[in-house]
């Protein structure tokens, strides 16, 4: 009898129910911006339903989450991860065995540029260039001064707006009779974008993925025709004090997942599904526009995703936690 009693962890060490029970009580960062916390939701509902995990979500914030999980090793996982704002900690985390990077949050990472709306390009692809903007500027009205065009900057106080005022010039855009138009705030960056595309007007100016914006509008990225060049990027494109930017495309954000080694050694098979869980930035800004314009918050968004989207999420599980995941949506 004591054989078979001590052989019965050792039989049950393969199975998926005994890597469930391993999974234990899981802390999931809930991040304050609606991308951020419609994953944590996601996450939630796989982990809990799918591989038997005890989740919890927590209130979160890239800089302070991720301080918390190198130093107390909590939460176990942060769903959206900006690494590149504190990637030497991060970096050093995982050196140190206290962190891993499952994977991507988003597969595209976070992307910024220069943008015009598409029935624009659809009329004149040169559009889709700056040259084919600069050629054109006459046709981006500033609010203010006719004998100006309108490009619209990030807004004061940003960072991005060091970035994009620095492109701008590099870009040489005041030459061809470009100004720079401060919107004041992000709601009215994007407020100025969604007037020029209930207008069919033109428009020309800095803006960011995944967004609900970038959702709702179908907008196309200018092509600077310079590639992209991150040394210059990180260290003149983005510093205030530079002297002599030159042109660069915006390089891709790194947005990842982020789990403790602890977790990801007692929970091997929910590790890996957040090691193939991904959003593309399409699907994310179609998500983001959806919450919008629903008012939906992320618990309900998650849903929304997890019930019309079963193409998308099968592919991130095993076949066993798919059918478990469908049946507790089903009765919900």
């Amino acid at each position: 009898m004591k054989k078979i009693l001590a052989a019965l962890p050792l039989i049950a060490l393969g199975t998926s129910a005994y890597a469930a029970d391993k999974c234990g009580s899981v802390s999931i960062a809930d991040m304050n911006w609606n991308s951020a916390t419609l994953i944590a939701h996601v996450d939630k509902f796989i982990l809990e339903n799918g591989y038997g995990c005890d989740a919890e979500l927590v209130p979160g914030d890239t800089m302070p989450t991720g301080a918390s999980m190198i130093e107390k090793g909590e939460p176990d996982i942060a769903p959206e991860m900006w690494s590149n704002s504190m990637r030497e900690a991060l970096d050093k985390g995982v050196e140190e065995g206290r962190l891993r990077f499952a994977g991507q949050s988003l597969s595209d990472g976070g992307e910024e540029g220069f943008w015009v709306p598409k029935y624009m390009v659809d009329k004149d692809p040169t559009l889709a260039t700056i040259a084919g903007v600069i050629a054109h500027a006459k046709e981006f009205e500033h609010p203010e001064d006719p004998e100006l065009s309108a490009f619209y900057t990030c807004p004061a106080g940003w960072n991005c707006q060091i970035s994009s005022g620095n492109l701008f010039e590099a870009l040489k855009l005041s030459d061809a009779g470009f100004d720079l138009v401060d919107p004041g705030s992000g709601a009215g960056l994007s407020g100025a974008i969604a007037k020029a595309y209930e207008r069919q007007e033109p428009w020309f100016g800095y803006y960011w993925a995944p967004t609900a914006v970038l959702g709702k509008y179908e907008m196309v990225k200018v092509d600077f025709g310079s590639g992209i060049d991150e040394a210059e990027f990180k260290n003149c494109t983005t510093a205030e004090d530079c002297e002599n930017p030159k042109v660069t495309m915006y390089p891709p954000s790194m947005v990842q997942t982020v789990t403790t080694e602890g977790f990801a050694k007692r929970a091997p098979e929910a590790y890996e599904y957040l090691a193939n869980r991904a959003f593309t930035n399409a699907q994310m800004n179609g998500l983001l526009a959806w919450m919008e314009d629903n008012q939906a918050d992320g618990d309900v968004a998650m849903e929304h995703f997890l019930t019309e989207n079963a193409d998308t999420w099968t592919a991130w599980v095993s076949e066993e936690a798919a059918a478990k995941i469908k049946t507790a949506l089903d009765n919900l």
